[in-house]
């Protein structure tokens, strides 16, 4: 089990996260956290009900520098559906 802040990274503020479902929220989060992992730390931290939590993989990318291949780090994303109240983000995580 991970520790609720080394389970969340940092909060997804885009255009695109921002606009989507009211009471949704983008995490980007740990690559060894769970679903569970997840629940818990965004309930601890923002004090808040969990409705949901969706997780994605993002493969890095492949690239070349100075004619060497290699490939950018994979990262972890989380969507949280909160069931009751919002998250306050002006006092950090």
């Amino acid at each position: 089990m991970i520790s609720e802040y080394d389970c969340l990274i940092v909060p997804v503020m885009t255009e695109k996260s921002m606009n989507a479902v009211s009471g949704t929220h983008v995490f980007k989060v740990n690559s060894k956290a769970t679903k569970l992992d997840v629940r818990r730390a965004v309930e601890k931290v923002f004090n808040v009900k969990v409705a949901s939590v969706n997780v994605l993989n993002r493969g890095g990318k492949k690239k070349t520098f100075r004619g060497k291949y290699g490939e950018t780090k994979s990262t972890r994303f989380a969507i949280v559906r909160l069931a009751e109240g919002t998250i306050n983000y002006e006092g950090g995580i």
